[in-house]
């Protein structure tokens, strides 16, 4: 892996915008450290530090930065599309080649993660186990697949929403702050059940349509944004129905995070403006070679580590129990002692688990190959549902048929995994039915 992250950073072409690829694996390891920290663990099961010491809710302020990947996203979504319509043939469709290429990279280390964990779950329930600190690992490693499924959607809706970009500019994100804003009216003011997951849509479509922006050299302003941002996530927090946290709470009645609220989108333009307002300094150090190497060589890693973050995390805590320590009061002193020692065990364990797992995100297969649109569509549809079914249901229960409510519907984690698994294989297979010559 450090050869080939030498030869590619190497490789890398001048007009490459290296602090995109900065922020992809800054954002996703500030989500990874987050949940380090944030997890209080007993014998009995998984809390939240951010509950057990309410004053550290300002924190997520800086943690919460899932809305910086998702604009980052935009950006590169917008390249990559631009870039696959030049290389086709006038006139060929491409949506299906499009899918296929961002996907493969996201989906195929998701299925791996998916398969090992349901069939570890399997022998674990077979041999009469999943209880304690074993039922609370099944049910939270599969809590951050809620990413994967609403990145699924947004992937999906990116050529779309290009065309709505490159016609309207700012008015198609201003739409999408609106409808945010609406749809907040309907929750909070009209009482109207459900209103509220339409922004799982809204808000992350607009953080994803300000990398659209980005990417046309749109974003000029970044200090304005910024501060726009902050002023109204601080006013909606302190005169509305929002909470200070920018991540959800156990037993909270309303969470910015679950659905995604407006406060949560003024938070994502905040950091959008903030970042922007660092790229520079960031630049000159991605000028330096070692730098960019490690920049390369990590986002080759990225989305591996973070599937297998928490089961480190997890590992860590069973390895305690299983030599006979004692797990600390949660937030005691002894607790915050041992949080380096932690961080260095689920640092080390999610190394290894990237050794065995890394060589399922490196890229491969074909290149694109366009191809009718409609099973790369249900494809990306099926994949959406049955990832975003495991991230509620998670993988206890398997033999007694446990559920959860996806929105309104019970979904079983067999049948989540079913539909992952038809769909990534509609959308693999929806680019074999044309053979087009693609140009280099």
């Amino acid at each position: 892996m450090g050869q080939r992250a030498s030869e590619l950073a190497a490789a890398t072409p001048q007009s490459r915008d290296r602090y995109v690829d900065l922020l992809r694996v800054v954002s996703l390891g500030t989500v990874v450290l987050g949940h380090w920290l944030m997890a209080v663990v007993t014998a009995d099961g998984v809390g939240n530090l951010l509950a057990e010491v309410p004053r550290l809710q300002p924190l997520t302020w800086l943690f919460q930065v899932m809305p910086v990947f998702f604009y980052v996203g935009g950006f590169s979504h917008a390249l990559s599309h631009r870039s696959l319509a030049r290389r086709l043939p006038p006139g060929v469709p491409g949506y299906a080649a499009f899918l296929r290429v961002r996907l493969r990279r996201l989906l195929r280390p998701t299925l791996v993660f998916v398969l090992v964990w349901a069939l570890a779950a399997l022998a674990v329930q077979l041999a009469g186990g999943g209880g304690g600190l074993t039922g609370a690992a099944l049910r939270l490693v599969t809590q951050p697949l809620w990413f994967i499924g609403i990145y699924l959607a947004v992937v999906a809706l990116t050529p779309p929403l290009l065309r709505l970009h490159e016609r309207y500019g700012w008015g198609a994100f201003l739409g999408l702050v609106a409808a945010a804003a609406a749809v907040d009216l309907l929750r909070f003011a009209g009482g109207v059940p459900f209103a509220g997951f339409l922004n799982f849509a809204f808000v992350w479509l607009a953080v994803h349509q300000l990398g659209f922006l980005r990417a046309d050299g749109r974003l000029t302003r970044p200090g304005l944004l910024a501060a726009a941002g902050a002023g109204g996530a601080v006013l909606l927090v302190a005169l509305g129905p929002y909470p200070l946290s920018m991540v959800g709470m156990p037993g909270e009645e309303v969470s910015n995070m679950a659905p995604p609220t407006l406060a949560l989108l003024c938070h994502g333009l905040w950091l959008t403006g903030a970042v922007e307002l660092l790229r520079r300094p960031a630049a000159a150090l991605l000028a330096r070679p070692r730098a960019w190497r490690a920049v390369v060589a990590a986002n080759g890693i990225a989305m591996t580590a973070f599937l297998w973050h928490l089961t480190a995390m997890l590992g860590v805590y069973g390895i305690q129990l299983g030599l006979g320590g004692a797990l600390p009061e949660p937030a005691g002193a002894a607790w915050w002692a041992q949080v380096p020692v932690r961080l260095l065990g689920a640092a080390a364990l999610t190394a290894l688990c990237v050794a065995a797992f890394r060589r399922f995100e490196q890229p491969g297969g074909a290149g694109p190959r366009p191809g009718p649109w409609q099973p790369a569509a249900l494809g990306t549809v099926l994949c959406l549902l049955g990832v975003l079914g495991l991230s509620v249901t998670g993988l206890g229960g398997l033999l007694e048929g446990h559920s959860a409510v996806l929105v309104a519907v019970p979904v079983t984690a067999p049948a989540a995994i079913a539909l992952v698994l038809g769909g990534w294989a509609l959308v693999e297979r929806s680019g074999s039915a044309r053979k087009v010559r693609v140009r280099g």
